[in-house]
This record gives C-alpha cells, structure tokens and sequence, in this order.
C-alpha cells in the first residue's frame, strides 16, 4: 500500500495516539500564513539577511494580526535561501522548502507527537541551517515514519541518547534563539519523512525545486500531524 495512504488510514483509525506538537488550541488560537515566496515584497534581501530585522518583522506580523503562532512553508518555493550560501551550491539553487514552520517566540515548548524513539540529534551549527536538531522515529503499525525538529535549543541536545523512548506528548524541547538555531527568527521547523535515506542528526529541509515530485513520494504533508485549521 501506498505509504501516504497508509498514514492517512492510521491517523484516522488512531485519533487519540496523534498529540501536539505545539501548544496551538484551534478555539483560541490564531494562525498567521507567511508567505515567504518572491511574492512576498516586504522583506529586502537586507532584512532577511539580519536575523533581529527578520524577527522584529516576523514578531510585528503576529502581534499586528493577534496569533499566537505563524505558520506555512511545506512546498514552498522560497527566494529567501538566497541568504546562505549552503543552499546556493551545484549547478541548480535549493528553494524548495520540505517542511512546515511555526513561528512564535523563543523558548516556546515542542512536544514529541507520537509515541517513539529518538533517532538521531546534532547540532547543525551553520549560517541558515538547522542548528540543534532532533530527529524521531516512530512505529505506525506496519508504517515507519520519522519526524524532525530543527531549529531548537542547545540545551535540548544535553543528556539525550539515540534509542531513547518518547512518549506522545513528552517535551522534547524549545524554540532556539537566533544565536543558536541558525541565525533565523525563533521559529520550528518540522518535517515527516518515510525513509531516512541513510541520514543521521540531519536530512535536508530545502531541495531543488526540479526534484519536487521525488521529495513529495518521501515527506508527507507535515499538517496530517499538526492538524492546524486553514488559515485565510
């Protein structure tokens, strides 16, 4: 059976074993979708490229609109990776964003949602990359998914192990602050995955939107977790 269906099905036959992720309560809580396309003409190449102007316009976005949490970016072709270099090189420029963000303040707790076990974590220490990072695993009947949280705090990588259990609901961490997560606003990003593809501490968050079909077979909408409402 396809693996996508196959998720589908679980999480519908299963609706008390999916949790949070975030704090989000969909009957007070208000989203607001960032657009981060070449659309978005708010944002100068200079805003973006300092991380206190890039959050003071992220923090003003959500206060102005009163949410509590930003959300968007799963498939989305972003000009913003133009900021870093680790995503300008070979011969085609990654812009494809893999996962979905949340965006909220620095510190704002992260919950495992499913029961599962740690797979791997690493503290991804470059300019626009993940900084610490905690990969999990989790059993889904006969489906193997893995679910990653970029972006956190250092802290959230002391005194874990690989093969340690999570439960659905555990803490696993907070939203690391720009001098920690990759020099970005405090924002998670997260990400499904069916298969690792041989990665450890890592997989990619951004890839070339040429490849767009190959990466939609293997990372699944982030909101069949999430089950975030639609934002206008």
């Amino acid at each position: 059976m396809n693996k996508h269906i196959q998720l589908k099905n679980f999480i519908n036959a299963h609706p008390v074993e999916i949790g949070k992720v975030v704090d989000f309560n969909p009957k007070t809580d208000r989203l607001f979708q960032f657009d981060f396309t070449a659309s978005n003409t708010e944002l100068s190449p200079e805003d973006v490229n300092d991380a206190e102007k890039f959050s003071l316009w992220v923090n003003k976005k959500l206060k102005d609109n009163n949410c509590r949490y930003g959300i968007g970016g799963y498939m989305e072709h972003r000009t913003l990776y133009a900021r870093s270099e680790l995503f300008n090189a070979g011969d085609e420029p990654r812009r494809l964003h893999l996962g979905v963000d949340i965006w909220a303040g620095a510190g704002t707790p992260v919950y495992s949602p499913l029961n599962g076990n740690i797979h791997s974590f690493a503290d991804n220490n470059n300019f626009g990359d993940y900084g610490p990072t905690i990969i999990l695993i989790h059993q889904l009947g006969d489906l193997e998914l893995y679910t990653l949280y970029g972006h956190l705090s250092r802290k959230d990588l002391e005194g874990i192990t690989v093969g340690e259990s999570v439960s659905q609901g555990e803490k696993i961490g907070a939203f690391g602050n720009s001098n920690e997560n990759g020099h970005w606003p405090p924002h998670l990003h997260f990400q499904l995955m069916f298969d690792m593809e041989g990665c450890a501490g890592d997989y990619p968050g951004v890839g070339k939107y040429s490849e767009k079909e190959k990466h939609l077979k293997n990372i699944p909408d982030p909101n069949l977790l999430l089950q975030f409402p639609e934002t206008s």
